[in-house]
């Protein structure tokens, strides 16, 4: 079974309540029709990072958060983890806030996750950082899995 690292987004957008944006509720949609089969269709993994993003904010959605991820494995911080955010610091040039998701990077590389599933397409499913990311690591001679959205990881259509 394909395995997947479950970034911030995802439970922070499945315990949202329905946004009035439309963007944001097409996601929150589409990550509810992806979550209700992911567990049958994917080994699903959290990190330490997750858990510490996903503790912060009001407590009724923490809840709902924890909840949510509440079962599934954790990966731990290791020397692995840490060597690879110092060298994305160090190489992929980000800058402010996207640093801060320098650590999903390095759990789902050093763990070598088959995908890296975000709703977040500014610093982690954005088509330049994800070209630096496999540039830096065919040097390193790192897999890199596929970082998707939700809707790009929706259960096939069955056939007609």
């Amino acid at each position: 079974m394909p395995t997947v690292y479950l970034e911030t987004t995802i439970p922070s957008y499945l315990a949202a309540q329905p946004s009035r944006d439309l963007v944001v509720a097409a996601h929150q949609q589409i990550g509810h029709e992806w979550w209700h089969t992911a567990r049958e269709r994917f080994e699903l993994f959290v990190s330490e990072a997750v858990l510490y993003e996903i503790r912060a904010g009001d407590s009724a959605v923490v809840e709902r958060r924890l909840a949510l991820v509440e079962g599934l494995p954790v990966l731990g911080v290791n020397d692995d983890v840490r060597a690879l955010v110092r060298t994305y610091d160090q190489e992929l040039g980000l800058q402010g806030r996207a640093r801060a998701d320098l650590p999903h990077f390095a759990f789902a590389f050093a763990y070598e996750m088959d995908f890296l599933v975000t709703w977040n397409c500014s610093h982690i499913a954005n088509g330049t950082i994800i070209r630096r990311l496999l540039h830096l690591n065919e040097r390193l001679a790192r897999p890199t899995p596929l970082i998707v959205t939700p809707e790009e990881v929706l259960e096939p259509p069955e056939e007609v």
